[in-house]
């Protein structure tokens, strides 16, 4: 009996660190992960959600963690911190396509003179459209499956960067250099529309203001901007979340790329 209890207490050691372990990473991810991670929801909501995760990927990944009894003390302070370090990687991978929803609704507002609009439903100041861009962005990822994207990523992200394996820091810069690149080339791609209907705008007030120099371009041309705008933004926002979540989705398939 002393023996069966004995093995009992090892096997719950060994859980215990194990999901500790794994905690740490998916903890560290879903404090930045968009819709779970967000400041608007409240922090016990998110410590359950990580803790729902965790048990989650447990099962698939207890061959992947190292024993504890086998380690040094030096050896579990780097596991937990390359863990910690590989989860916020992860997350800000995904948080990057957050902003860039939130840096194309910025330029779409400082286009198309839209920048008090609708501004500051969120907990963050969001000029002109970027909270109705960022709670519809949202809403559409998290009904498209995120949380079961989430899942994948964690588990692939194990074979790439294994527990307590300090990932190559040119590999892991040049990774993120590229999520950083590709997010701003999101950006300014949904905010493309807004950017030409401000060009055309602008040109043709010039040229009006040229062919008569008496007339208050700024009082006609203010309101024809505000409302352009507003229509554009009716037009345009459905196709945008559209290119935004195919987007996401693409980087879920390959979210290493040659990692």
């Amino acid at each position: 009996m002393i023996e069966s209890l004995d093995t009992i207490a090892g096997l719950s050691r060994d859980l215990l660190w194990i999901s500790f372990v794994v905690f740490l990473r998916v903890g560290a991810m879903m404090s930045l992960m968009p819709g779970f991670g967000e400041q608007s929801v409240p922090q016990r909501i998110r410590l359950v959600l990580a803790f729902g995760f965790t048990l989650i990927v447990i099962p698939a990944l207890i061959t992947e963690i190292p024993a504890q009894t086998s380690l040094q003390p030096l050896d579990i302070l780097r596991i937990m911190f390359v863990e910690v370090l590989a989860g916020l990687a992860l997350g800000i991978a995904v948080r990057l396509f957050v902003l860039a929803l939130q840096t194309s609704a910025a330029i779409a507002a400082q286009s198309t003179s839209l920048s008090q609009v609708f501004g500051g439903v969120g907990v963050d100041p969001q000029p002109a459209i970027g909270s109705i861009l960022l709670v519809s962005g949202l809403a559409i990822a998290v009904m498209s499956g995120l949380h079961l994207q989430a899942v994948k990523l964690i588990l692939l992200s194990y074979q790439i960067m294994p527990s307590g394996a300090f990932p190559v820091a040119s590999d892991l810069s040049a990774w993120g250099l590229e999520q950083v690149t590709h997010a701003f080339a999101l950006a300014f791609t949904l905010a493309a529309p807004f950017v030409i209907a401000s060009l055309i705008y602008n040109v043709a007030l010039g040229v009006i203001n040229k062919a008569m120099p008496q007339l208050m371009v700024a009082f006609v041309g203010a309101p024809a901007i505000t409302a352009g705008g507003m229509m554009l933004m009716v037009i345009a926002i459905p196709i945008m979340l559209s290119i935004w979540v195919d987007d996401l989705g693409k980087f879920f398939l390959t979210p290493f790329g040659g990692l």
